[in-house]
């Protein structure tokens, strides 16, 4: 069709230009005590950490930017539980329906949305069985990816597969596709106008949107339920995470700026953080603070996934005194 037409001339229009190195990369030049203070490998924790930070302020209205990164009630949800399914699966070359439903499976409080949950209840009883949703969940597990895939091809191809299983619709797919070529990009150290080009170009997204235009798509539903749900699709989400990265200086004010404009934030930051963390680098501080709220078997395939060595209750939530300053700004 037309959109797999023009997204595959836009594929090898990159791929061209990544050959011949037309695109200018912008390769950040960090001091010695900078690079001490960043882990710059592969970064899923990236995610994990939006996913946190926004537990406790989706559909709060008006965020600051200046607010604690780490307070009580904070916890992962269903963003990191599947975002750690789509690492499993690329770790241990597994069917992503597999790793997907069981991930699913053994964390069902996680705040799994009613369509994830009857998609779980069908497989049951069919391995084949697949969803239509047009929601978020396509862009909040895909990150893996972007930082996986070899290629922006490849990061094509993959995000989709990982879309269809529960999020088989144009607007899921694209969303998927979107986040994981802005992982894969930024991870090559694409500039991030270059970035916002081909996303712009390859699914019609609008980058340009000003804070009161995304407020609008993001959080206005008068207690409509059914327009609330709307706000958390793709179309309407993946966008929003895409300026939240183009918008910030640092891995930090990405999260920052992702959670200020309100709605299903956890989410947004979670699409946020993986594209921000391939393209900064995730402070030392934030992560150890971030693996005290994680348990065993996600720091697990984090460890492997990212090549760190977190240990379970690296920072107990409780005795978080030393790391007020640096975060709560």
């Amino acid at each position: 069709n037309r959109y797999q037409i023009e997204c595959f001339m836009q594929m090898d229009e990159l791929k061209y230009k990544l050959k011949n190195r037309e695109l200018v990369f912008d390769v950040k030049q960090e001091s010695k005590s900078d690079t001490n203070n960043v882990y710059m490998n592969n970064r899923i924790i990236g995610a994990i950490i939006g996913d946190i930070v926004g537990s406790t302020y989706e559909f709060v209205d008006k965020i600051p930017k200046k607010f604690k990164l780490f307070r009580s009630g904070c916890t992962f949800t269903d963003d990191s539980v599947l975002t750690i399914a789509i690492a499993d699966a690329l770790l241990h070359n597994r069917p992503f329906a597999d790793t997907i439903w069981e991930w699913g499976s053994k964390y069902t409080n996680a705040g799994f949305g009613r369509s994830f949950k009857e998609w779980k209840k069908r497989r049951k009883i069919d391995a084949n069985a697949t969803n239509n949703s047009k929601g978020n969940g396509c862009g909040m597990r895909v990150s893996p990816v972007g930082y996986w895939a070899k290629s922006i091809e490849e990061a094509m191809e993959l995000a989709k597969e990982t879309a269809i299983i529960t999020h088989n619709s144009e607007e899921g797919i694209i969303g998927a596709q979107a986040i994981a070529s802005a992982t894969f990009m930024a991870k090559q150290k694409v500039t991030k106008d270059d970035i916002k080009k081909f996303i712009e170009e390859t699914f019609n997204y609008n980058l340009d949107m000003t804070y009161d235009e995304i407020w609008k798509q993001v959080n206005e539903y008068d207690n409509d339920n059914k327009l609330r749900r709307e706000r958390e699709w793709a179309e309407n989400t993946c966008p929003v995470a895409i300026i939240a990265f183009l918008n910030s200086s640092d891995y930090e004010s990405a999260i920052r700026t992702a959670i200020s404009y309100g709605g299903d934030v956890d989410t947004i930051a979670c699409m946020t953080g993986g594209i921000a963390a391939a393209y900064y680098g995730v402070p030392d501080e934030i992560i150890e603070m971030a693996a005290s709220y994680l348990p065993q078997d996600i720091i697990n395939i984090v460890n492997e996934f990212d090549g760190l060595e977190l240990i379970f209750g690296y920072k107990n939530n409780n005795n978080i005194s030393s790391y007020k300053t640096y975060l709560y700004k």
